[in-house]
């Protein structure tokens, strides 16, 4: 199994940015695409971004030149750089990872991203 941990949610002004970072644990070695998820209250949870072992990224259109996926194998860490927040941009974040051994992914705790003036 793999444990992850989200961190840098928070309260942002409308255009500003966060960065959210997630630390992953446990039977890393076997993970080959990690990624970001988010849900907004009411919502179902959405894709965000996601990337693979090898750095191939893809992200959901809404959010393609604001948002920054990147990842630290040798850490096993995943972080999302976020600019030009938008107030629907406000929603629980989660971090993701799928690996070889189980056909459904898993999740963090969720960190809160708020945007509002």
């Amino acid at each position: 199994q793999v444990q992850l941990v989200e961190s840098g949610g928070g309260l942002v002004q409308p255009g500003g940015s966060l960065r959210l970072s997630c630390a992953a644990s446990g039977r890393t070695s076997s993970i080959y695409l990690m990624g970001w998820y988010r849900q907004a209250p009411g919502k179902q949870r959405e894709f965000v971004a996601q990337i693979t072992n090898g750095g191939a990224t893809n992200y959901r259109d809404s959010v393609k030149g604001r948002f920054t996926i990147s990842r630290d194998n040798a850490k096993n860490t995943v972080s999302l750089q976020m600019n030009s927040l938008k107030p629907e941009d406000t929603a629980v974040y989660y971090c993701s990872a799928n690996t070889r051994e189980s056909p459904l992914a898993s999740f963090g705790q969720g960190t809160q991203v708020t945007v509002s003036s």
